[in-house]
């Protein structure tokens, strides 16, 4: 295992630092001690990595970390794509960086550029906030991105940065945007290129009240970055600083989000910084052609790949130019968008310790450098945002897991397996349809609101598909879950249970209607037509409103974060049964077997009970409390109506 160090001056010029093309920015740095050169000259004070304006946008400074290069040109609309000494990049005392001031710019001109490096390799910023892109910007349609730039075709090659100082400015309209605790926190998980046919962020801001309606306070959108091509979940990162064109301008985005926040719902961003694509600069600039892999000197990126599960190119989390970038990426989707959070994906592939590329156990084991890299950007966000959310996908073992989650990251658990199992009342060996793993103390967790529970994200079938595909029925079928409107009422079911457990909650996109194509439907990756016609059919708009009540009982009422709680949720007849510190009482009841079930239920005291989704109630005169449960039915009764 490699020992983690830093070198303290590196530390200390990392926390001044700021990110790409900020205005008129006075303060910088540079990172590392790679390399020396005695004859250098350092950038000036207050340039920043990428592009940085001066003099009201008419000279811009670039500074590109570059270490072990022997020269660097930039290339551009300014200069005809043609170089020349004025355009060549001075090299910084210690070796690391490349800088030129370019000056008798229009401030009102957005500019296309590259960089040119060792006199035959070009690429893109890697700090840009926008790329024109020949092989995909022209499947964007001008209506999701109007007036974009034209590729400077003919003058160069391969994908181009652009930077622009005059620029439409957003101007905020919510400023007094306060986020749901995590403890009340309901997560609505999207990709807005299936959420909306015209996968653009005007749209999707348009459709905002059917989640308002839903009750979710918080939406976490798959990645929004640059990633390779148009038509992607966008897992495949190249640049990290760059919001993807292909659902629209950065002020729609901004709108999109500004329009969140003043209806009440965080925004959170799904992001990919364990891994790189190969059209990204960090993979480009030291690259190995006769390996096909990173350098053995890239900065950033891993020649080896360290884990099972590996699919780009794995980012070096121990280096301290790693540390560095990811911390400017985490910065700069918060200042410049005002971001509520992160869901990291693949986060337990931030490590250094070699597990292979088998060995799930392996990587999956307690990992102390792991911890502390966590531990680090954790601290690093929080100094930024104090309430930021930060969830990980982690799924490591318990202990490093429960470390985390005392710090206050969210760790996700996936209740896909057992969730299904049980919708679809099979229970084939070893507790398949076990749903305990809706509640922290499975995990040994002393944190009660860090874990982020779901039956349905974008990586697991949908359950609605399984029931329709695969649903059980009874000896003589009268009861069949594949039948629609019985497998609609097995969700509601998995929903009153879901929503009951303490901590937070996330819901795919859909799963609220029962979506039923399954995520392979023409391939895992392609388009899902967003089917809004289901909203027509009586029993979807019940699931609807079924999650919709329990999203706003989860919200309104504290008892729903209790940690006074007792449960059974592995036996045929399931039940959760919640203790409010103000008296509150709650008993959540379900029949998840194709036959009726007899059983006693242990209500917290006798007394009258309120069913909350038909407003009935029962008369609890002796506990146990026999009662008979069709198969399918469900119940979630308290002592005080919920609101």
């Amino acid at each position: 295992m490699r020992t983690r160090f830093f070198h303290l001056l590196l530390v200390a010029v990392m926390l001044i630092c700021c990110t790409a093309c900020k205005k008129e920015n006075n303060s910088g740095g540079n990172t590392g001690n790679v390399t020396g050169n005695p004859k250098g000259v350092d950038p000036p004070a207050g340039s920043t990595d990428g592009v940085t304006f001066i003099n009201g946008g008419k000279s811009v400074i670039f500074n590109l970390y570059a270490p072990s290069k022997k020269s660097v040109t930039v290339l551009g609309d300014f200069n005809n794509w043609t170089g020349g000494s004025a355009y060549t990049m001075k090299n910084s005392v210690d070796g690391t960086r490349w800088w030129v001031q370019i000056d008798n710019l229009d401030p009102t001109k957005e500019y296309a550029y590259q960089y040119l490096i060792d006199g035959n390799l070009k690429v893109a910023d890697p700090y840009t906030e926008k790329v024109l892109d020949p092989a995909n910007d022209p499947g964007i349609p001008t209506t999701v991105y109007p007036n974009l730039k034209a590729y400077p075709t003919g003058l160069t090659t391969g994908i181009v940065s652009t930077f622009w100082y005059g620029q439409p400015a957003y101007s905020w309209k919510t400023t007094n945007f306060t986020r749901a605790a995590p403890k009340n926190l309901v997560v609505y998980e999207l990709l807005v290129r299936d959420f909306v046919g015209t996968h653009a962020y005007q749209t999707l801001t348009d459709t905002l009240n059917y989640l308002v309606r839903l009750g979710v306070n918080a939406v976490e959108l798959l990645p929004v970055n640059e990633f390779e091509g148009n038509d992607s979940w966008g897992y495949n990162s190249n640049f990290m600083f760059a919001l993807d064109k292909y659902y629209g301008t950065k002020n729609d985005y901004k709108a999109f989000i500004d329009a969140c926040h003043s209806k009440g719902i965080a925004v959170i961003q799904d992001i990919v910084l364990e891994d790189q694509f190969g059209s990204s600069p960090l993979a480009q600039m030291y690259w190995n052609s006769a390996t096909n892999t990173p350098a053995a000197n890239n900065p950033w990126l891993d020649v080896a790949i360290m884990h099972p599960d590996a699919v780009g190119y794995q980012m070096n989390h121990q280096s301290a130019a790693t540390q560095y970038f990811t911390k400017n990426v985490m910065k700069y989707w918060i200042n410049e968008y005002h971001i509520d959070g992160y869901r990291f994906d693949e986060a337990k592939g931030y490590t250094q310790t070699n597990s292979g590329t088998t060995n799930e156990g392996a990587w999956a084991a307690y990992d102390p450098s792991r911890v502390a890299i966590w531990e680090n950007y954790n601290t690093y966000m929080k100094s930024i945002d104090p309430n930021f959310y930060v969830i990980l996908e982690y799924f490591a073992v318990n202990q490093e897991e429960s470390i985390l989650a005392n710090q206050g990251m969210m760790m996700w658990t996936n209740l896909s397996t057992p969730g299904e199992q049980a919708l679809m009342s099979y229970n084939d060996s070893g507790g398949s349809w076990d749903l305990g793993g809706l509640f922290y103390d499975q995990y040994s967790f002393t944190a009660p609101y860090n874990l982020v529970a779901y039956f349905e994200s974008h990586d697991e079938e949908r359950l609605q598909y399984k029931n329709n595909k695969y649903g059980n029925s009874s000896p003589d079928g009268s009861y069949n879950i594949k039948s629609l409107p019985t497998g609609l009422k097995r969700d509601e079911m998995g929903a009153a249970f879901m929503f009951s457990s303490p901590g937070p909650k996330m819901v795919w996109q859909f799963g609220e209607r029962g979506y039923d194509m399954s995520i392979d439907s023409a391939g895992r990756l392609a388009d899902k037509l967003p089917h809004w016609e289901y909203m027509q059919d009586p029993n979807r708009r019940h699931l609807y409103a079924t999650y919709a009540k329990m999203i706003k009982w989860k919200i309104n009422n504290p008892v729903f974060t209790t940690t006074t709680y007792t449960y059974n949720l592995s036996g045929v007849v399931k039940f959760i049964q919640l203790l409010g510190a103000d008296g509150t009482q709650v008993e959540v009841l379900g029949n998840f077997d194709v036959v009726s079930q007899t059983v006693p239920v242990q209500f917290p005291a006798i007394g009258t009970y309120t069913d909350n989704f038909t407003g009935t109630t029962i008369n609890v005169t002796a506990l146990p409390f026999t009662m008979t449960l069709a198969p399918g039915e469900y119940h979630l009764y308290s002592n005080t109506p919920l609101h």
